[in-house]
């Protein structure tokens, strides 16, 4: 785990250390790269997706779903909320 949080941080610096970062979107990658690595030790193993599309409350962040959530629905993958 302690390696997972060193690769989160350094990538994170080198984003910021290029002065071109936002002061939130440019560090969506790093941190659902830790989700990921993360939710795949879990069980059921869970994806982060980053600016899931508007469901009635505005544009989210992100959501976190299952494998099965995923392929519930292939002409709509998000009709099942995160």
């Amino acid at each position: 785990m302690n390696n997972l949080l060193q690769t989160y941080l350094s990538d994170v610096r080198q984003i910021y250390s290029t002065g071109a970062a936002t002061k939130e979107t440019s560090f969506y990658t790093p941190l659902a790269n830790l989700f990921n690595r993360v939710g795949d030790s879990l069980k059921p193993k869970i994806k982060c997706v980053v600016n899931i599309k508007n469901q009635g409350a505005g544009i989210p962040d992100g959501g976190f779903f299952t494998a099965s959530q995923l392929k519930k629905d292939e002409e709509n993958p998000l009709a099942t909320l995160p």
